[in-house]
Protein backbone atom coordinates (compact mmCIF):
# COMPACT_ATOMS: atom_id res chain seq x y z
CA UNK A 1 0.00 0.00 0.00
CA UNK A 2 1.12 3.87 -0.71
CA UNK A 3 0.43 4.26 3.34
CA UNK A 4 3.52 1.85 4.13
CA UNK A 5 5.80 2.83 1.72
CA UNK A 6 5.64 6.40 3.07
CA UNK A 7 5.75 5.72 7.16
CA UNK A 8 9.35 4.88 6.93
CA UNK A 9 11.88 7.28 8.13
CA UNK A 10 14.10 9.17 5.90
CA UNK A 11 17.19 9.77 8.22
CA UNK A 12 18.99 6.92 9.67
CA UNK A 13 21.09 6.74 12.61
CA UNK A 14 25.02 8.19 12.42
CA UNK A 15 27.92 5.97 13.08
CA UNK A 16 28.59 7.12 16.80
CA UNK A 17 25.43 6.47 17.76
CA UNK A 18 25.34 2.92 16.39
CA UNK A 19 28.37 1.75 17.97
CA UNK A 20 27.23 3.02 20.86
CA UNK A 21 23.99 0.71 20.45
CA UNK A 22 26.34 -1.93 19.04
CA UNK A 23 28.04 -2.38 22.73
CA UNK A 24 25.60 -1.05 24.88
CA UNK A 25 22.49 -3.42 24.23
CA UNK A 26 19.35 -1.34 25.59
CA UNK A 27 16.00 -2.13 24.38
CA UNK A 28 15.74 1.79 23.16
CA UNK A 29 16.16 1.62 19.14
CA UNK A 30 14.89 3.78 16.11
CA UNK A 31 11.38 2.43 14.62
CA UNK A 32 12.38 0.76 11.17
CA UNK A 33 16.45 0.51 12.03
CA UNK A 34 18.43 -1.98 13.17
CA UNK A 35 21.22 -2.22 15.86
CA UNK A 36 23.84 -1.44 12.95
CA UNK A 37 21.79 1.89 12.25
CA UNK A 38 20.83 0.79 8.26
CA UNK A 39 16.90 0.58 7.63
CA UNK A 40 15.23 -2.68 7.36
CA UNK A 41 14.61 -3.81 3.98
CA UNK A 42 18.41 -2.45 3.00
CA UNK A 43 17.08 0.96 1.21
CA UNK A 44 15.98 3.99 2.74
CA UNK A 45 12.58 4.86 1.77
CA UNK A 46 11.66 8.36 0.99
CA UNK A 47 9.02 10.55 1.91
CA UNK A 48 6.91 12.06 -0.75
CA UNK A 49 6.63 15.54 -1.00
CA UNK A 50 3.21 17.12 0.27
CA UNK A 51 2.01 14.15 2.07
CA UNK A 52 2.45 12.81 5.74
CA UNK A 53 1.28 9.69 7.87
CA UNK A 54 -1.38 9.32 9.87
CA UNK A 55 -1.11 9.43 13.66
CA UNK A 56 -4.09 7.19 14.27
CA UNK A 57 -3.50 4.52 11.17
CA UNK A 58 -0.38 5.31 9.74
CA UNK A 59 -2.62 5.89 6.32
CA UNK A 60 -0.59 8.39 3.83
CA UNK A 61 -2.61 11.89 4.41
CA UNK A 62 -2.89 14.62 1.63
CA UNK A 63 -3.75 17.91 2.22
CA UNK A 64 -7.59 19.28 0.76
CA UNK A 65 -5.71 22.92 0.86
CA UNK A 66 -8.05 24.07 3.56
CA UNK A 67 -6.02 23.01 6.93
CA UNK A 68 -9.63 23.47 8.79
CA UNK A 69 -11.17 20.75 6.89
CA UNK A 70 -8.13 18.88 7.62
CA UNK A 71 -8.74 18.50 11.01
CA UNK A 72 -12.19 17.64 10.94
CA UNK A 73 -11.18 14.49 8.82
CA UNK A 74 -8.41 13.39 10.87
CA UNK A 75 -5.44 14.95 9.83
CA UNK A 76 -6.23 15.33 5.55
CA UNK A 77 -7.57 13.16 2.90
CA UNK A 78 -6.25 9.63 2.50
CA UNK A 79 -4.11 8.59 -0.21
CA UNK A 80 -6.54 5.76 -2.66
CA UNK A 81 -9.87 7.56 -1.42
CA UNK A 82 -12.78 9.78 -2.64
CA UNK A 83 -13.63 13.23 -0.83
CA UNK A 84 -17.05 13.85 -2.18
CA UNK A 85 -18.69 17.90 -1.60
CA UNK A 86 -22.16 17.80 -1.87
CA UNK A 87 -22.52 22.04 -3.63
CA UNK A 88 -24.66 24.16 -2.02
CA UNK A 89 -27.77 25.39 -3.92
CA UNK A 90 -26.39 27.64 -5.59
CA UNK A 91 -23.06 26.70 -6.40
CA UNK A 92 -21.64 29.42 -4.77
CA UNK A 93 -19.17 28.09 -2.21
CA UNK A 94 -18.49 24.65 -2.90
CA UNK A 95 -16.30 25.72 -6.41
CA UNK A 96 -13.94 27.23 -3.16
CA UNK A 97 -13.03 23.97 -1.97
CA UNK A 98 -12.68 22.25 -5.22
CA UNK A 99 -10.22 25.23 -6.29
CA UNK A 100 -8.49 24.68 -2.53
CA UNK A 101 -7.49 21.18 -3.38
CA UNK A 102 -6.30 21.64 -6.67
CA UNK A 103 -3.72 25.01 -5.70
CA UNK A 104 -2.94 22.54 -2.53
CA UNK A 105 -1.15 20.38 -5.36
CA UNK A 106 0.53 22.71 -7.30
CA UNK A 107 2.15 23.89 -4.26
CA UNK A 108 3.26 20.22 -3.00
CA UNK A 109 4.60 19.74 -6.53
CA UNK A 110 1.71 16.93 -7.52
CA UNK A 111 -0.03 15.74 -10.56
CA UNK A 112 -3.19 17.20 -11.36
CA UNK A 113 -6.68 16.04 -13.38
CA UNK A 114 -9.24 18.24 -13.82
CA UNK A 115 -12.46 16.83 -15.49
CA UNK A 116 -15.15 19.18 -16.11
CA UNK A 117 -18.29 19.25 -18.63
CA UNK A 118 -19.10 22.56 -17.64
CA UNK A 119 -15.96 24.59 -17.49
CA UNK A 120 -12.35 23.88 -19.16
CA UNK A 121 -10.06 22.94 -17.52
CA UNK A 122 -7.75 25.72 -18.32
CA UNK A 123 -9.81 28.40 -17.23
CA UNK A 124 -10.73 26.46 -13.87
CA UNK A 125 -6.47 26.75 -13.25
CA UNK A 126 -6.12 30.27 -13.98
CA UNK A 127 -9.22 31.14 -11.04
CA UNK A 128 -6.96 29.35 -8.38
CA UNK A 129 -6.17 31.66 -5.46
CA UNK A 130 -2.88 33.04 -4.51
CA UNK A 131 -0.79 31.00 -1.21
CA UNK A 132 -0.26 33.08 1.49
CA UNK A 133 3.68 32.08 2.06
CA UNK A 134 6.25 33.91 3.84
CA UNK A 135 6.95 36.70 1.16
CA UNK A 136 3.41 38.03 1.39
CA UNK A 137 3.53 38.39 4.76
CA UNK A 138 6.90 40.63 5.21
CA UNK A 139 5.48 42.81 1.86
CA UNK A 140 2.26 43.60 4.02
CA UNK A 141 4.64 44.04 7.45
CA UNK A 142 6.62 46.39 4.95
CA UNK A 143 3.74 48.20 3.83
CA UNK A 144 2.65 48.60 7.68
CA UNK A 145 5.95 49.17 9.51
CA UNK A 146 7.60 52.05 7.79
CA UNK A 147 7.25 54.56 10.62
CA UNK A 148 9.39 52.52 12.73
CA UNK A 149 12.73 53.77 13.79
CA UNK A 150 15.53 51.29 14.90
CA UNK A 151 15.68 48.33 13.11
CA UNK A 152 15.57 46.17 16.91
CA UNK A 153 12.23 47.56 16.93
CA UNK A 154 11.54 46.95 13.45
CA UNK A 155 12.63 42.83 13.85
CA UNK A 156 10.40 42.83 17.18
CA UNK A 157 7.12 43.75 15.55
CA UNK A 158 8.08 41.69 12.63
CA UNK A 159 8.12 38.93 14.54
CA UNK A 160 4.71 40.17 16.12
CA UNK A 161 2.68 41.06 12.75
CA UNK A 162 3.60 37.28 11.53
CA UNK A 163 2.07 35.59 14.34
CA UNK A 164 -0.99 38.25 14.01
CA UNK A 165 -1.11 37.74 9.90
CA UNK A 166 -1.64 33.71 11.12
CA UNK A 167 -5.07 32.19 10.55
CA UNK A 168 -6.74 31.42 13.94
CA UNK A 169 -6.56 27.91 13.58
CA UNK A 170 -2.70 27.58 12.40
CA UNK A 171 -0.79 26.00 15.05
CA UNK A 172 2.67 25.05 13.41
CA UNK A 173 4.98 27.74 11.53
CA UNK A 174 4.49 29.60 8.41
CA UNK A 175 6.90 27.89 5.84
CA UNK A 176 6.50 26.86 2.09
CA UNK A 177 7.04 23.46 3.05
CA UNK A 178 4.44 23.05 6.05
CA UNK A 179 1.44 20.79 5.24
CA UNK A 180 -1.30 22.35 3.99
CA UNK A 181 -1.40 26.39 2.91
CA UNK A 182 -3.72 29.20 3.27
CA UNK A 183 -4.57 31.22 0.27
CA UNK A 184 -5.83 34.54 -0.46
CA UNK A 185 -9.10 34.40 -2.60
CA UNK A 186 -9.38 38.01 -3.52
CA UNK A 187 -6.09 37.02 -5.64
CA UNK A 188 -4.67 34.72 -8.17
CA UNK A 189 -2.34 32.13 -8.22
CA UNK A 190 1.13 33.05 -10.37
CA UNK A 191 1.18 32.35 -14.20
CA UNK A 192 4.62 31.17 -13.31
CA UNK A 193 3.60 28.40 -11.04
CA UNK A 194 0.78 27.38 -13.03
CA UNK A 195 3.11 26.74 -16.00
CA UNK A 196 5.65 25.13 -14.06
CA UNK A 197 3.12 22.29 -12.75
CA UNK A 198 2.16 19.10 -14.39
CA UNK A 199 -1.60 19.05 -15.07
CA UNK A 200 -4.33 17.16 -17.39
CA UNK A 201 -7.55 18.22 -18.54
CA UNK A 202 -10.40 16.29 -19.52
CA UNK A 203 -12.91 18.62 -20.86
CA UNK A 204 -16.10 16.51 -21.28
CA UNK A 205 -17.73 18.57 -25.16
CA UNK A 206 -13.94 18.14 -26.77
CA UNK A 207 -13.94 14.46 -25.69
CA UNK A 208 -17.40 13.37 -27.13
CA UNK A 209 -16.93 15.29 -30.28
CA UNK A 210 -14.10 12.82 -31.44
CA UNK A 211 -15.49 9.54 -32.78
CA UNK A 212 -17.11 7.17 -30.84
CA UNK A 213 -17.63 3.74 -30.93
CA UNK A 214 -20.66 3.00 -29.83
CA UNK A 215 -19.85 -0.52 -26.78
CA UNK A 216 -22.51 -2.58 -25.16
CA UNK A 217 -21.88 -0.60 -21.77
CA UNK A 218 -24.18 0.32 -18.92
CA UNK A 219 -21.95 3.82 -18.26
CA UNK A 220 -22.92 6.51 -20.33
CA UNK A 221 -20.21 8.20 -22.59
CA UNK A 222 -18.96 10.45 -20.85
CA UNK A 223 -18.42 8.64 -17.40
CA UNK A 224 -16.68 6.04 -20.17
CA UNK A 225 -14.54 8.54 -21.51
CA UNK A 226 -13.33 9.47 -17.88
CA UNK A 227 -12.85 6.48 -16.72
CA UNK A 228 -10.18 5.43 -19.60
CA UNK A 229 -8.93 8.73 -19.50
CA UNK A 230 -8.02 8.52 -15.53
CA UNK A 231 -6.89 4.90 -15.99
CA UNK A 232 -4.52 5.56 -19.00
CA UNK A 233 -2.87 8.57 -16.95
CA UNK A 234 -2.31 6.54 -13.85
CA UNK A 235 -0.86 3.71 -15.67
CA UNK A 236 1.46 5.67 -18.28
CA UNK A 237 2.42 8.02 -15.30
CA UNK A 238 3.14 5.42 -13.16
CA UNK A 239 1.24 6.19 -10.15
CA UNK A 240 0.45 2.37 -10.12
CA UNK A 241 3.83 1.29 -9.11
CA UNK A 242 3.88 -0.34 -12.34
CA UNK A 243 6.66 1.65 -13.35
CA UNK A 244 9.98 0.60 -11.52
CA UNK A 245 12.07 3.09 -13.73
CA UNK A 246 10.30 6.18 -11.83
CA UNK A 247 12.34 6.84 -8.44
CA UNK A 248 10.64 9.89 -7.52
CA UNK A 249 7.26 9.58 -6.37
CA UNK A 250 4.40 11.55 -6.91
CA UNK A 251 0.51 12.03 -6.16
CA UNK A 252 -2.11 12.31 -8.66
CA UNK A 253 -4.73 14.45 -7.56
CA UNK A 254 -8.10 13.97 -9.30
CA UNK A 255 -10.89 16.63 -9.22
CA UNK A 256 -14.29 16.32 -11.13
CA UNK A 257 -16.79 19.34 -11.34
CA UNK A 258 -20.43 18.70 -10.76
CA UNK A 259 -20.58 15.51 -11.26
CA UNK A 260 -23.50 13.41 -11.55
CA UNK A 261 -25.35 16.75 -13.50
CA UNK A 262 -27.22 16.78 -16.79
CA UNK A 263 -24.03 18.18 -18.10
CA UNK A 264 -22.47 14.58 -18.16
CA UNK A 265 -25.67 13.13 -20.00
CA UNK A 266 -26.91 11.73 -16.82
CA UNK A 267 -30.71 11.58 -15.96
CA UNK A 268 -30.27 11.01 -12.16
CA UNK A 269 -31.25 14.53 -11.40
CA UNK A 270 -34.44 14.00 -13.54
CA UNK A 271 -37.26 12.27 -11.59
CA UNK A 272 -39.30 11.33 -14.71
CA UNK A 273 -36.33 9.06 -16.19
CA UNK A 274 -34.19 6.58 -14.49
CA UNK A 275 -33.17 4.56 -17.00
CA UNK A 276 -29.22 5.63 -15.93
CA UNK A 277 -29.71 5.76 -12.14
CA UNK A 278 -26.95 3.14 -11.69
CA UNK A 279 -24.52 4.69 -14.39
CA UNK A 280 -23.65 7.01 -11.27
CA UNK A 281 -22.60 4.54 -9.01
CA UNK A 282 -21.27 2.26 -11.08
CA UNK A 283 -18.79 4.71 -12.19
CA UNK A 284 -18.06 5.58 -8.23
CA UNK A 285 -17.75 1.76 -7.88
CA UNK A 286 -14.77 1.24 -10.53
CA UNK A 287 -12.97 4.78 -9.93
CA UNK A 288 -12.87 3.65 -6.51
CA UNK A 289 -11.05 0.57 -7.10
CA UNK A 290 -8.29 2.94 -9.46
CA UNK A 291 -7.91 4.80 -6.54
CA UNK A 292 -7.34 2.12 -4.31
CA UNK A 293 -4.17 0.68 -6.24
CA UNK A 294 -2.67 4.05 -7.14
CA UNK A 295 -0.97 7.14 -5.22
CA UNK A 296 -3.84 9.03 -6.07
CA UNK A 297 -6.29 10.90 -4.70
CA UNK A 298 -10.04 12.19 -5.96
CA UNK A 299 -12.77 15.31 -4.88
CA UNK A 300 -15.68 15.15 -6.58
CA UNK A 301 -18.62 17.90 -6.45
CA UNK A 302 -21.93 16.62 -7.35
CA UNK A 303 -25.54 18.30 -6.90
CA UNK A 304 -27.05 16.25 -4.45
CA UNK A 305 -30.09 18.60 -4.03
CA UNK A 306 -30.86 18.00 -7.27
CA UNK A 307 -31.15 14.36 -7.13
CA UNK A 308 -34.83 13.29 -6.09
CA UNK A 309 -34.23 9.62 -5.29
CA UNK A 310 -32.98 9.06 -1.91
CA UNK A 311 -32.10 5.32 -2.62
CA UNK A 312 -29.27 7.10 -5.10
CA UNK A 313 -28.06 8.91 -2.69
CA UNK A 314 -27.59 6.48 0.00
CA UNK A 315 -25.59 4.52 -2.85
CA UNK A 316 -23.42 7.58 -3.88
CA UNK A 317 -22.61 8.14 0.22
CA UNK A 318 -21.88 4.25 0.57
CA UNK A 319 -19.31 4.38 -2.29
CA UNK A 320 -17.66 7.46 -0.81
CA UNK A 321 -14.96 7.50 1.52
CA UNK A 322 -15.54 10.85 2.72
CA UNK A 323 -18.70 12.93 2.13
CA UNK A 324 -19.01 17.00 3.18
CA UNK A 325 -21.99 18.18 2.68
CA UNK A 326 -22.72 22.45 2.31
CA UNK A 327 -25.89 24.06 3.67
CA UNK A 328 -25.84 28.05 1.92
CA UNK A 329 -28.38 30.50 3.73
CA UNK A 330 -28.71 32.17 0.38
CA UNK A 331 -32.60 31.60 -0.48
CA UNK A 332 -33.73 30.49 2.56
CA UNK A 333 -34.82 31.29 6.67
CA UNK A 334 -31.98 31.23 8.25
CA UNK A 335 -30.70 34.01 5.87
CA UNK A 336 -32.63 36.49 8.10
CA UNK A 337 -32.29 34.32 10.84
CA UNK A 338 -30.05 36.60 13.70
CA UNK A 339 -28.82 33.48 15.24
CA UNK A 340 -27.09 32.78 11.72
CA UNK A 341 -25.99 36.42 10.96
CA UNK A 342 -22.32 35.80 11.09
CA UNK A 343 -22.19 33.17 8.87
CA UNK A 344 -22.77 32.11 5.53
CA UNK A 345 -23.68 28.65 5.50
CA UNK A 346 -23.66 24.80 7.78
CA UNK A 347 -21.08 22.51 6.49
CA UNK A 348 -22.20 19.14 7.27
CA UNK A 349 -19.45 16.68 7.88
CA UNK A 350 -21.58 13.10 7.13
CA UNK A 351 -18.85 10.59 6.85
CA UNK A 352 -15.49 10.10 7.67
CA UNK A 353 -13.03 7.47 5.91
CA UNK A 354 -12.35 4.02 8.10
CA UNK A 355 -10.08 2.05 5.39
CA UNK A 356 -10.25 -1.60 5.61
CA UNK A 357 -13.45 -1.98 7.84
CA UNK A 358 -17.47 -2.71 7.11
CA UNK A 359 -18.18 0.47 8.85
CA UNK A 360 -18.11 3.92 8.01
CA UNK A 361 -17.30 6.44 11.37
CA UNK A 362 -19.44 9.88 11.45
CA UNK A 363 -17.99 12.79 13.26
CA UNK A 364 -18.34 13.64 16.77
CA UNK A 365 -18.56 17.56 15.83
CA UNK A 366 -21.95 18.50 14.45
CA UNK A 367 -22.23 22.32 14.96
CA UNK A 368 -20.24 23.50 11.98
CA UNK A 369 -20.93 26.90 9.90
CA UNK A 370 -18.24 28.69 7.33
CA UNK A 371 -18.18 32.19 6.01
CA UNK A 372 -16.17 33.59 2.83
CA UNK A 373 -14.82 36.61 4.09
CA UNK A 374 -12.53 39.09 1.58
CA UNK A 375 -9.52 36.51 1.47
CA UNK A 376 -10.22 33.73 3.41
CA UNK A 377 -12.67 30.66 3.36
CA UNK A 378 -13.14 29.83 6.94
CA UNK A 379 -15.24 26.89 9.01
CA UNK A 380 -16.14 27.00 12.90
CA UNK A 381 -17.91 26.38 15.68
CA UNK A 382 -21.32 27.81 15.30
CA UNK A 383 -21.65 30.13 18.51
CA UNK A 384 -24.82 31.82 19.68
CA UNK A 385 -24.62 35.70 19.37
CA UNK A 386 -24.02 37.20 22.81
CA UNK A 387 -27.96 38.13 24.19
CA UNK A 388 -27.55 39.01 27.29
CA UNK A 389 -26.22 42.49 27.56
CA UNK A 390 -28.63 45.28 29.17
CA UNK A 391 -28.37 47.14 25.89
CA UNK A 392 -30.32 44.33 24.29
CA UNK A 393 -34.24 45.50 24.03
CA UNK A 394 -36.98 43.46 25.36
CA UNK A 395 -37.96 42.82 21.07
CA UNK A 396 -34.60 41.77 20.48
CA UNK A 397 -34.65 39.07 22.86
CA UNK A 398 -37.65 37.76 22.05
CA UNK A 399 -36.93 37.17 18.49
CA UNK A 400 -33.54 35.55 19.41
CA UNK A 401 -35.89 33.38 21.69
CA UNK A 402 -38.20 32.90 18.79
CA UNK A 403 -35.57 32.22 16.69
CA UNK A 404 -33.30 29.76 18.96
CA UNK A 405 -36.39 27.49 18.51
CA UNK A 406 -35.08 26.38 15.17
CA UNK A 407 -31.93 25.21 16.02
CA UNK A 408 -31.71 21.42 16.10
CA UNK A 409 -29.88 20.05 19.59
CA UNK A 410 -26.79 19.55 17.66
CA UNK A 411 -26.23 23.28 16.82
CA UNK A 412 -25.17 24.08 20.80
CA UNK A 413 -27.38 25.18 23.70
CA UNK A 414 -31.30 26.17 23.33
CA UNK A 415 -33.13 28.53 25.00
CA UNK A 416 -36.12 27.85 26.17
CA UNK A 417 -38.19 30.64 25.80
CA UNK A 418 -38.31 34.18 26.83
CA UNK A 419 -38.32 33.59 30.20
CA UNK A 420 -34.83 32.98 30.48
CA UNK A 421 -33.87 35.72 28.68
CA UNK A 422 -35.95 38.71 30.40
CA UNK A 423 -34.14 39.35 33.42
Amino acid sequence: MAALASCGTGAGSTGSVASTASKNVTSFQRKGTRAGGTVSGGSRLMSIAGTRPSVRNGQLLVSTGLPALDQLLGGGLAVGTVLLIEEDKYNIYSPSLFKYFLAEGILSGHTLLVASAKEDPADILQELPEPLLDENCKKEFDENTCNHKTPESNMEMKIAWRYQLLPKMETGPVSSSRFGHYYDISKRMPQELIQTSKWHGFFLPEELSSSIKVEPCSLTHGYQKLLQFIQRIIYEEGFDGSNPQKKQKNILRIGIQNLGSPLWGDDVCCAENRDNSHSLTKFLYVLRGLLRTSLSACIITMPSHLIQNKAVIARVTNLSDTVVGLESFIGSEKETNALYKDYHGLIHIRKIPRLNNLTCDTSDVKDLAFKLKRKLFTIERLHLPPDLSDTVSRSSKHDLAESAKLLDPGCGVMAGGKRHLDF
